[in-house]
């Protein structure tokens, strides 16, 4: 029977206090309380399109705005695939989607390379949706790829509505993750010519 890839990962700073649950192999159930309730959002539709079960806390200096407690859920978040993955053996390692919402399109490539990096190519016609700062879709993904060890390119093909175009984002993240991660019965060993993935 494979082992469980599952994480757990705390992280307790002066500025916040974070705690994620992560199961990869999961059915897609979550449970998200960050005190942004836009970002509860996306994260939810993550998970679920991802089919990895989360919990995840966290507590911020809200009062100074959201930006550290979303990044460090990045971070957290990026520390919890990395640990779960363990040594990678049999997994894809590439995963890729396209997304609509609406008039929204976005296409998400990850390779879970062991070298954090972020593309992002969104331009968001408006800085807020509701109490939310778009700009912070973007900390939260160069956290997440940058401490998870993964390469990922999300591109906007179009989009007019910032609401579906942070949706289309979550969603196919989710929906390469899932790609990336999951077992191909041919791969028996380390999917790289280096015999590592670092």
């Amino acid at each position: 029977m494979a082992k469980e890839r599952t994480a757990g990962i705390n992280r307790k700073t002066n500025e916040t206090d974070i705690k994620v649950l992560l199961n990869l192999d999961g059915k897609g159930e979550s449970f998200v309380r960050t005190g942004v309730g836009f970002f509860d959002h996306m994260l939810n539709l993550w998970a679920r399109h991802a089919c990895f079960d989360l919990e995840l806390t966290g507590e911020g200096d809200l009062f100074v705005g959201a930006h550290h407690t979303i990044e460090d859920i990045g971070i957290c978040l990026g520390q919890a695939i990395k640990e779960a993955l363990g040594d990678k053996k049999g997994i894809a390692r590439f995963g890729q989607a396209v997304v609509p919402m609406d008039e929204s399109l976005i296409m998400t490539a990850i390779d879970i390379s062991g070298r954090g990096f972020l593309a992002f190519e969104v331009d968001f016609p408006s800085p807020r949706v509701g109490d939310f700062d778009t700009e912070l879709v973007e900390e939260f993904l160069r956290a997440l790829a940058v401490n998870g060890g993964l390469t990922l390119h999300i591109r906007k093909s179009s989009g007019t509505n910032c609401h579906h175009i942070c949706e289309a984002i979550f969603k196919s993240l989710g929906r390469a993750l899932r790609g990336a991660v999951s077992f191909d019965e041919r791969i028996k060993d380390i999917p790289s010519t280096k015999g590592v993935i670092e």
